[in-house]
């Protein structure tokens, strides 16, 4: 099944603006602290959230919340102990995103959402992966300079 156009324009528009916060977060040195990602996660994790309360059923709020609770934690884990664990949590989130209209009936979330959420996730994921990889530092707490 190909995507629509709106899909396609998701997975655009979520690709460049993850990699154009990125670079600003670097540019500027808001990611020279360990929390910058972790706090992408947990605010990523929330839309869901909030698409449910606009469409207005309190089952896919509960559900969602559930769902943004287990980001909530790996955000809060990788921040802890590994920046890696974000990493896969960004990964984890974008398979959500793909999943999703299969896993959770919310009237709230537009159409093209999931594939802008994915394509984010991914390329968020990938570009903090990325700062990882090239850091100095190998031990579990790695700090991005």
């Amino acid at each position: 099944m190909e995507p629509s156009s709106r899909e396609s324009a998701g997975y655009l528009l979520g690709s460049v603006l993850a990699i154009a916060v990125s670079l600003l977060a670097k540019f500027v040195g808001l990611d020279r602290d360990r929390a910058f990602y972790p706090t992408v996660l947990i605010v990523i994790a929330t839309y869901y959230v909030l698409f449910a309360a606009i469409g207005g059923t309190t089952q896919a709020l509960l559900l969602e919340s559930a769902m943004m609770t287990l980001f909530l934690v790996a955000a809060v884990a990788g921040f802890k102990f590994n920046l890696w664990m974000v990493v896969a949590a960004l990964a984890g989130h974008g398979v959500f995103d793909f999943f999703h209209c299969h896993l959770i009936t919310n009237a709230g979330v537009p159409t093209w959402w999931p594939s802008f959420c994915l394509a984010y996730d991914a390329c968020a994921g990938g570009y903090l992966a990325w700062l990882l990889s090239r850091s100095k530092e190998r031990a579990p707490s790695v700090q991005l300079k």
